[in-house]
């Protein structure tokens, strides 16, 4: 079964419903499951602003207090708490994901696409890396399992992989995609948003049919 999901690395949803999706497919031992990531990016527009965290950013755009800023994220970092992940908002950094998405898809080419976006979700939720720097960008690169030489031309060449990007996010538009996560099975169903893993197995059951 082929799964494919649009997601952007800035989206806190999306990491949550990776875990709901394994914990999901934990159930199915004999399933012969493909995961294929798709680039999506909720704000294309935002440019990297290094040193400023998320509960300030999300203040500023909504005009409201830092204060209830971090109110307004404390249900999410439950959330993520619940699946196993440990969110600290206070020091994620703010930058715009296209780097990180031409990254995804050089991995993709060496079969490293799901390693890739893991690494990249940690280091952005949990662990505040800055993916606005080119030398963090290489180094995840490279644990990930990819070439340096190869994710360092990704990083300087700014053209290398776009069109894939923009293929993906064209795609989405094309099928009705509002938000993500987005997962689509054989392309006959699909569940929108980080579900509970129930959906996610009733979903694989259905599709299996």
């Amino acid at each position: 079964m082929k799964i494919e999901i649009w997601s952007d690395i800035m989206c806190p949803f999306c990491y949550i419903g990776k875990r709901q999706l394994e914990t999901a497919l934990a159930e199915f031992p004999n399933g012969d499951f493909e995961i294929e990531w798709k680039s999506f990016q909720l704000d294309p527009t935002i440019t990297p602003q290094s040193g400023k965290d998320v509960y300030t950013f999300l203040a500023e755009r909504k005009g409201i207090s830092v204060d209830q800023s971090i109110e307004m994220h404390k249900g999410v970092v439950e959330r993520a708490k619940s699946v196993g992940l440990d969110y600290h908002f206070d020091q994620a950094i703010i930058s715009n994901s296209l780097a990180a998405h031409r990254i995804i898809h050089l991995a993709k080419t060496k079969n490293l696409g799901d390693e890739m976006e893991e690494i990249f979700f940690k280091a952005y939720f949990t662990e505040g890396r800055d993916l606005n720097d080119n030398k963090t960008l290489i180094e995840l690169g490279v644990q990930a399992g990819l070439d340096e030489k190869d994710v360092q031309q990704v990083v300087e060449n700014e053209d290398l992989y776009l069109s894939d990007v923009h293929s993906d996010i064209h795609e989405a538009n094309q099928i009705g995609v509002q938000g993500v996560p987005f997962f689509v099975f054989d392309r006959k169903y699909a569940v929108s948003g980080a579900q509970p893993v129930e959906a996610f197995v009733q979903t694989i059951k259905e599709a299996q049919k």
